[in-house]
């Protein structure tokens, strides 16, 4: 086989992925039409399917980024393909993050892809494949947040425009949890590479740690509060409602119920 022939393979679209992406069209036109019997489980099943197709961006941003940083490898692993099980964690990449959503209503950070960091040279390099997961995050959140802050909102169905609120919500979360520079995260990949050799050395031992020290402080009163008020301002910044945004919250837990304040 030739080399452009395996070149075209290593990036040719997951079939995988390719069903993912025909879930959350099938669901959002769903929830658009009204079509669906129960919308809360259209709803379910749009943000959830988003919610990975995001996820596959997200990984897919690092690994093309990685590309042209100088990391020929990522096409021999799969990295370009889309497909989700190709990371090298699925678990915490997409499993993880799915349960969180369902659970805590929360955009957690996926796993990672490998990359050869030896093979990228300079920092500026090193910085941005760290920065292109968590900037596909914010450019899924303008584009769920685009019929907001447009004011283009007349006539979309109440439960879609929902929909699209606890979508935003989730981008904007795992962007903001990612770009903490703790150990572990992608806002800690931004800042490494200008660190000292002494201070990473220091740090190196409880990089495995950092992203869950993150999830247990979120369970702090205090942190809670101020990363959700943060998160709160830059939604209504983007003229995303709080109600909106509860509202679907509560039509994605559709086994709850939907609350009354939530006119469909």
């Amino acid at each position: 086989m030739s080399s452009a022939a395996v070149r075209r393979r290593e990036r040719r679209i997951s079939p995988v992925f390719l069903a993912v992406l025909a879930v959350m069209a099938a669901a959002g036109w769903g929830v658009w039409t009204d079509f669906a019997a129960l919308p809360g489980v259209a709803v379910f099943l749009f943000v959830t399917s988003a919610w990975i197709v995001s996820l596959c961006l997200h990984e897919y941003a690092h690994a093309r980024t990685a590309l042209h940083s100088g990391d020929v490898t990522v096409g021999a692993k799969g990295y370009l393909t889309l497909n989700p099980f190709a990371y090298t964690h699925a678990v915490l990449s997409v499993v993880l993050p799915v349960l969180f959503v369902i659970m805590g209503g929360i955009g957690l950070p996926g796993g990672a892809v490998f990359i050869e960091q030896g093979r990228i040279k300079g920092r500026w390099r090193h910085s941005l494949v760290s920065a292109a997961g968590p900037l596909a995050n914010v450019l899924f959140a303008v584009v769920c947040t685009a019929p907001f802050w447009l004011g283009a909102l007349d006539g979309v169905p109440a439960a879609f425009r929902y929909a699209l609120a606890f979508l935003a919500f989730l981008q904007v979360t795992a962007a903001l949890l990612n770009l903490l520079p703790v150990p572990g995260l992608d806002g800690y990949g931004i800042v490494e590479p200008w660190l000292s050799y002494e201070l990473k050395r220091k740090i190196a031992p409880y990089a495995p740690y950092g992203f869950f020290a993150v999830i247990v402080l979120l369970f702090v009163p205090v942190l809670n509060g101020a990363f959700f008020d943060a998160v709160d301002a830059l939604l209504r910044s983007l003229d995303v409602g709080a109600l909106d945004r509860a509202c679907g919250s509560a039509l994605f837990r559709f086994w709850e119920g939907t609350p009354p304040g939530c006119p469909l």
